[in-house]
């Protein structure tokens, strides 16, 4: 499974942006899909999940009600929708696959991820 995460750049604080992830040499059949975000000098960080049944989504605490995950299936896409952006929101962003051990199966801990994407740089202006 590849995966390549596209979409960001430089925005002002408050700006939207959506992040995709696109998905090949597999489906999201059986995976369930993260986010991840890593800034200068920090810990990568867990940001969204959405189960392989896509009925599910987990979210940190600090990007709650702001940003939101998807998945469109057919197209093999991941999304993240990113509103209200904050400064404190500059990272890179990581896309990744979890294997899932049920429909609902999540994870916020990176050492579960099976597959890691390459990231998209968000930087967030004040």
């Amino acid at each position: 499974v590849q995966l390549q995460a596209s979409g960001g750049g430089l925005v002002q604080a408050g700006a939207s942006l959506i992040l995709s992830c696109g998905v090949s040499g597999g489906t999201f059949s059986r995976y369930s899909m993260n986010w991840f975000r890593q800034a200068p000098g920090k810990e990568r960080e867990f940001v969204a999940a959405i189960s392989w049944s896509g009925i599910n989504t987990i979210y940190a605490d600090s990007v709650k009600g702001r940003f939101t995950i998807s998945k469109d299936s057919t197209k093999n896409i991941l999304y993240l929708q990113m509103s209200s952006l904050k400064p404190e929101d500059t990272a890179v962003y990581y896309c990744a696959a979890a294997k899932a051990q049920s429909p609902t199966f999540m994870t916020r801990r990176w050492m579960a991820v099976d597959y890691w994407g390459r990231g998209t740089q968000v930087t967030v202006s004040s």
